[in-house]
């Protein structure tokens, strides 16, 4: 039986994933040829910290040296860029309601890749967080999110779930052994997983298919 459901943020409980798409465009405009490249990878890999992708974005695709002092500077105007935007945000169909209904009955905790200031600040302007337990951002990975969630509050990994909407959540998932459901969107038909939904209107129901089977954990 699920005891405790962790959310990913962006294109999960509010529709903010191709904001922060389209700011990865703009802060690389100047390189290109090289930017629909940097947008795919974002894509591509997300959920995971924006200064990780920096410095892979760098390395990788541009091919130039990285600096923490660069990072810093990317992840400056990067939150200038999303910040208003994602406060601005329509909730996803179904989010506001399930979590008033439902924070009593379930440990509701969110991890993001979002940093932990911002995504403080951002949860709390929505007014949301009084729903949560917990609430995770960057730098902790959302497998170490997981697992210290798992073992202080001492549950076992199949009453566990993760909604998340990028590759990177269904393998922080598979990584730790635990239930995945992908919120599917315009941006992740890439990603493949036995559990979908289109939006939290229909989370309950698949929550209940968890409760009312013995269900093997599978992502495919």
């Amino acid at each position: 039986m699920i005891k405790a459901i962790i959310f990913d943020f962006d294109g999960v409980l509010v529709e903010s994933a191709h904001i922060k798409t389209e700011a990865f465009r703009r802060l690389f405009s100047h390189w290109g040829n090289k930017v629909h490249e940097v947008v795919e990878y974002h894509i591509q890999n997300a959920g995971i910290s924006r200064y990780v992708k920096f410095k892979n974005i760098y390395e990788n695709i541009l091919h130039e040296p990285y600096t923490e002092e660069i990072g810093l500077k990317l992840g400056g105007k990067f939150s200038k860029i999303v910040l208003n935007e994602i406060k601005r945000a329509l909730f996803v169909k179904g989010a506001e309601e399930f979590l008033h209904k439902n924070y009593n009955r379930y440990l509701f905790f969110i991890a993001s890749g979002t940093p932990q200031d911002e995504l403080n600040g951002i949860i709390c302007f929505k007014g949301i967080n009084k729903y949560f337990k917990n609430i995770f951002g960057a730098p902790a990975t959302k497998p170490e999110i997981i697992n210290s969630i798992v073992k202080k509050n001492k549950l076992g990994k199949g009453e566990v779930v993760l909604i998340g909407d990028a590759e990177s959540d269904k393998k922080a998932a598979e990584s730790t052994e635990i239930h995945f459901i992908l919120r599917l969107n315009a941006e992740n038909s890439h990603v493949l997983s036995h559990h979908t939904i289109k939006d939290l209107t229909e989370l309950k129901e698949k929550i209940m298919e968890f409760d009312s089977v013995s269900t093997n954990i599978s992502y495919v």
